[in-house]
Order: structure tokens, then sequence, then C-alpha cells
């Protein structure tokens, strides 16, 4: 045989409280590493559900074109390209997604209206999607290939927004109900009015089984608009290219491409007729000058006609025929600007630099035409008077024609009006949902589950604070007499049993683990435990050993029990007594009841031989706890239990005392100061080692000196190999 040792490691100092061990972290995730393979795993398999179950969003998309020019321009828009007034492209980015263009979308689509059927929860889509029809067992829920139409639905509009349920009956009949009050029924294709005529509806067709149910919404106008526009969206392919990319998602694709068809139809029309009012305002003005103007031509003609009459027909010279073509030019430039301005002043202020402009040129004209006239006044009256009748009677024919030919152009304008915008591609659904993305959704899932249980095990294990090696227990000041592991077999002995009127169960160990597996790894340490305290126990007043804790639950009995059996079959008479009183459960070892034990003794009411107990382990004796009494410390301060421990230890080699936790109650410190020897019990990360100080400061106030310390239940965990070294030998 040899003794070889298994990767021996030296103990890592001890951290001050505020520095991080990231060894013991890393070692805690490798502890918990199916814990987190586990949660990680949930939540990928919850984010396959949720992409599995959600209602898949589609997407429709269509191009439109908005040109610089319409295909016809207005006659009057002589110096409108200089203007810049066409609509920009952030212009047309708002109308596109203002109430005038959606709403009219919501009309012709009746967005307003939500016809919602009820599925199954959960997964009643997901069934309908896979086409799953109606099964037997259905009934209010809507399958496959189930559906009703709506021929019109109105309501008052204290109602808007309210949810009404239908019901499908037999034979085209229907019944409608809100918040769960009958409201009455009606029957396909009939007008029906309900609430005394605050609501009418009209259903055209059901393609449902009885029972049926769907829900009606009428929304208000301004709620289906801002709807629409949520899952509306337009944006223009680079600057200034005039192509603008339209798209609207919705859980229906067929609905969704309805939908922004609409909405290009009536952008395209609202385009349309804002190119032709211009047109036919311009015509209307025009149309409105030209009875005046055919007046002013014939008051002209006549006076011409009566002053040659007066005269004998007197004509004009060379030098005045002139004179006239020149005034006659410049009247009818004149003329020509006065239309232009008054388009312009309809647009622009006058300090409008093209109205400026305009100004600016009328009066060079009416300056030539004053020079002009200066050179009429100097003229003989005669020629003079015929000047002036000639010219009025000429501009007057050149105005009226002139006027004529715009309403001309002006009708065939209106009559050719086409706008600038384009719909070069119409909507159309694109085939695969653009929601949710399920690849994206399980990574996003399987990352947050792994981040979550990483976040959780390490916050966990910051927290617990409870020692993890005997250096923490030697730093308050206990040696450490042994490190018990923790036994697999042990807990094949432990069962949970509850009280009838308790609120919470409590385990019971059901046997002793020396006696039923002597090899295991923790008896093996207890012997090594009993070689110790040989040792210590030398220089004690008496053989009485006492074995406390500063908490319940950490293994205080199952010490006591299989510490006196390794004693015992080492050659040692051992007695091991159930000083806890209040909640000692050492008789379920050995499979006795806890009657007739220590408080009967110390009450008076029993003797020596009747408490204590063989426990059929050669050299092994027992006392149990008894009766649970009113007063344990009270009786451990008589004089009989002082009685008690000396005859025991008179009669037997060793006394082992299991007493309650100290931090609970001060049974152990009554217990301890008759005891020579006291170990303190300390369980693998749950007691921290500041309950252990306290717990040890408490006794040595009450005048008990602590011995030493056990670790119990230690494992063998990643968290203390990396985190505090660890020894660890195999012998083969």
């Amino acid at each position: 045989m040899t003794d070889t040792p298994a990767s021996p490691q030296r103990s890592a100092p001890a951290l001050a409280d505020d520095e991080i061990d990231l060894g013991r972290l890393f070692g805690i995730l490798l502890d918990h590493k199916w814990w987190i393979i586990g949660i990680t795993f949930l939540f990928a398999l919850g984010g396959g559900a949720y992409a599995l179950l959600s209602t898949p969003i589609y997407r429709a998309d269509a191009l439109v074109q908005v040109e610089n020019k319409a295909g016809m321009s207005n006659p009057l828009e002589d110096v409108r390209a200089m203007l810049g007034e066409e609509p920009s492209a952030d212009a047309q980015l708002g109308i596109l997604r203002s109430r005038l263009v959606l709403g009219r979308a919501v009309d012709q689509e009746r967005l307003d209206l939500v016809v919602k059927p009820q599925r199954v929860p959960v997964i009643g889509d997901f069934l309908v999607r896979l086409g799953i029809e109606r099964p037997g067992f259905a009934e209010s829920s809507v399958w496959a290939e189930e559906a009703i139409n709506i021929g019109d639905f109105q309501v008052d509009s204290p109602l808007l927004g309210r949810a009404f349920t239908l019901t499908t009956g037999k034979e085209g009949h229907y019944r409608l109900s809100m918040e769960g009050e009958p409201l009455g029924e009606g029957e396909v294709g009939v007008d029906s009015r309900f609430l005394n005529g605050q609501i009418m509806l009209r259903v055209a067709e059901i393609v449902a089984s009885p029972g049926a149910e769907f829900t009606l919404v009428k929304r208000s106008r301004l709620a289906a608009i801002n709807d629409l526009r949520s899952r509306f969206s337009v944006s223009q392919q680079g600057k200034d290219s005039g192509l603008l990319d339209l798209t609207l998602t919705d859980p229906d694709a067929q609905r969704a491409v309805r939908s922004l068809d609409a909405i290009t139809q009536v952008y395209l029309t609202q385009n349309i007729q804002r190119q032709s009012a211009e047109a036919e305002q311009s015509l209307d003005f025009l149309e409105g000058q030209e009875p005046e103007i055919r007046a002013q031509l014939r008051a002209a003609e006549d006076e011409l006609n009566d002053y040659r009459t007066e005269r004998d027909s007197v004509d004009l010279s060379l030098e005045t025929q002139s004179i006239l073509e020149r005034l006659v030019n410049l009247e009818a430039q004149l003329n020509e600007l006065e239309f232009t301005e008054s388009e312009v002043s309809r647009r622009f202020s006058p300090s409008h630099p093209t109205y400026s402009a305009l100004m600016e040129k009328k009066q060079q004209l009416i300056n030539e035409r004053e020079r002009l006239n200066e050179r009429i006044d100097r003229l003989p009256e005669t020629q003079q008077q015929v000047l002036r009748h000639t010219r009025d009677v000429e501009l007057n024919q050149e105005i009226y024609l002139q006027l004529r030919n715009k309403i001309q152009e002006m009708k065939i304008a209106k009559a050719s009006t086409v706008g600038n915008v384009r719909i070069l591609d119409p909507a159309v659904v694109q085939p695969a949902p653009v929601e949710p993305k399920k690849p994206l959704i399980v990574v996003l899932a399987t990352l947050l589950g792994g981040m979550l249980s990483v976040g959780i095990v390490l916050v966990r294990g910051m927290l617990r604070r409870g020692v993890e090696s005997p250096d923490q227990i030697e730093d308050v000041g206990l040696p450490v007499y042994a490190s018990v592991p923790l036994s697999d077999e042990q807990q094949k002995l432990v069962q949970r049993v509850k009280r009838r009127h308790a609120r919470h169960g409590h385990d019971i160990v059901t046997g002793i683990l020396a006696e039923r597996a002597p090899a295991d790894t923790a008896v093996e340490a207890l012997r090594g435990l009993r070689t110790s305290l040989h040792f210590a126990m030398l220089e004690a007043g008496n053989n009485r050993l006492m074995i406390t804790g500063p908490s319940p639950g950490i293994g205080k009995s199952f010490l006591a029990v299989n510490l006196a059996t390794v004693c015992a079959m080492g050659g040692q008479k051992v007695l091991v007594v159930d000083a806890d009183m209040r909640k000692g459960h050492i008789h379920h070892a050995f499979g006795a009841s806890s009657e007739s034990g220590l408080s009967e003794l110390l009450s008076g009411k029993t003797n020596w031989d009747q408490v204590v107990r063989d426990s059929g382990i050669e050299n092994l004796s027992y006392v149990t706890r008894g009766t649970a009494p009113p007063n344990p410390a009270e009786l451990f301060m008589h004089a009989s239990f002082t009685a008690f421990l000396e005859q025991a230890s008179s009669e037997f080699d060793l006394v082992i005392l299991d007493t309650p936790p100290v931090l609970a109650v001060t049974d152990a410190s009554l217990v301890g100061k008759q005891c020579g020897t006291s170990l303190m019990v300390a369980r693998f990360q749950l007691n921290p080692a500041k309950e252990l100080e306290i717990a040890t400061r408490r006794l040595e106030t009450a005048g008990v000196t602590v011995k030493g310390a056990i670790l119990n239940a230690v494992e063998r965990k990643a968290a203390t190999r990396y985190g505090y070294g660890y020894y660890n030998y195999a012998y083969k």
C-alpha cells in the first residue's frame, strides 16, 4: 500500500471583507453549472414558444415618384419656376402621414371597425394558422375557415371604443351583448338596432358554427388614424430623388396590401385635385375679367367712330402711327404684368423679392409710357385725339384676344391635369413575416436566461457567507478538530416528517451511519475526531463532552450519535444523552420513542435504570430527551441534573451530550458548565464565521470554554477548491 496524495494544494490566505475572490466565484459557477444550463434551456424553450405562438406581422411596400413639375403648366405661372414653391420632399412625407390622406384611407377600408374572433387562450391563433378546424369539444372559440362579414356597424359617440360580443346562432341569426349583458338578437342581411337605436349593425355573412364568439369594436376615426399612422412609414430614396418608399405592417397580409393601396391612391387623387384646383381658380379669374374687357373694347370702338364722323375721317400721320404702335405694345405688356401681378399677389406679400422685381419692371414700362404721352401732348389736337381713340381700340383688342387665348389654354390645362405623382410599384406584401424574428428571439432569450442564471448564482454565492474551510473557523480562534464530509449514505437515513398541527415538516434520522456504513468517509473522519478527543480530554476535568452549535439543522445530533458509536466500537463504554429537551430527536436514530427520558428523570418521575437504554450496539447506551417540559432551563439548574451527570461519569468511559443551539436558548450554557470538554459544530456554507464567534463568546460569558470546532457536511465543490484550496488524499 502507498499513501498517494491527490491534488494537494495550500490553503489560500483569508481575504479581506471588501475583496472579491475571483477563483471562488468561478468555482461557484462550476458548482451550479447544471442549474445555469437548466435555467438557460428553459429560457430558450420559452423564447422558442413565444416566437412560435406570437402572431406574425406582415409588411406591404410600395414605391411612389414625385416629379418636379406637372405634365402641363398653368399659363399664368410664367414666373413660378423661380419661386421655389413646389412642395419639398419633407412636405411630401408630411402629406402622406397627414390625417387628410390617412383619414380617407381609414374611411375607404373601414379600419375603424375591429372584428376579433375569440380563440383558444395562448395557442388559439397558432392552431388556426396551422389550419386546424373546429374539434368536437370546442364551444365558443373560433377556428380555421370560420369568419363573419360585417356590412355596417354604427354606434353613438359614447359607445366608441367599447367592446361588443357577437355570438353566432342557428340559421343566420346572432346575439349581441356588451360586458356580458345581452342587447338583443339579429339576422344576417338585416339592419338591426340595439340600445334604443344607439347601435346599428348589419351582418352581411356568417361562416361559423353556432356558438362562435366575435368581439366588435367601433373605434373613433382619430384612433383609427393614429393606429394606421403607427404602422405606416415613408422614407425617401436618396437626396432629391423624388422616390418615396411606403411600408405598412399588419397581422393580416391582404389587409396590409389593401390599406397601403388605399393610401397611395388617396395621395395620388389629392395631388391631382390640388393641381386641378389651381387651374380652376385661375380660369375663374380670367372668365370673370372677360365681360369687362369686352365692354371696354366696344366703348373704345364707338368713341373712335364717333370722333371720325365728327371730324370727317381724320387719318394719322406716319409719326403718329409709330407712336401709336409703341404705345399699344407698352399697354399690352403692362396688361400682361397686371395678370401676373394678380396671380402673384395671392401667394406672396409685397415685400417678397419676386413681387418686388415684378413691380420694378411694371414701373419701368409705366415710365416709358409717360414719355410717349409727353410726345403725344406736343402733337396737334386732332392728331392727339385720333391717336388716343385708336390706341384705346387697338389696346382693348389686344387685351381681349390675349384674354381669350389664355382662357382656352387654361381650359386645356384643367382638362389635362395629371398631377406630379406616379405610382411606380403598387402595394405588394412580402411572403415571409417581418415579425417575430424567431431566431433572434430564441438567441436573445437564451442569452437572457444565461445572464440571469449566472447573476442569480453569483449573487447567492456572494451573499452566502457560511464557512467553507477550516481556516475561516481558525481565524475566529477555534481550532478545528475534524472536517466531516457530507455523506450520501447518511441522506438515505433521513426522513421528512410533519407533526399534526405543525406548519412545516422536519428531518429525522432513522439509523446510525457508523453501524450501517462503517467505511463511509464521514465515519472515517469521526474516527480521526475520536483520536483527537482522546488527547484533548486528558486535560479535562471530567469525561463529559458537550456537542453544540450556533443554530439548528447543522448536524449536532448526527455527530453525537455517530461519534458515540465510533467510540463504543473502539472499546469505550459510551453514554449519549439527548440534552435538547425541546426538539431533540436522537431517539429516532435508535428506533425508540422519546418518552421516559431525561426530562422525566430530572423532574423525579422516573429513575436511572428506566432512562438509560441499551442501543443494541456493544458498549453504547443512550438517554432520550423525554416529554418536552415547559421549563427545560430550570431543570438543568436542578441538583438532580448534576447527580445524573456524576453517576453517568462514574459508570461510563465517555458521556456525550447533544444540546440545543447556543444562539436560540441558554440550555447549552447550563450544560456546558458541567462538561469538561465542549465542541462547536459549524455546517459547511451555512454558519458564518461571525455567528461562530458570537456563539463562542456567549458560552465563554457563561463560563464555558469551547475547546474547538467541527466542520460538518463538507462538500467537494469547485468554489472551495478554487477559492480556498483543499487537501485531498487517496489511500490505495
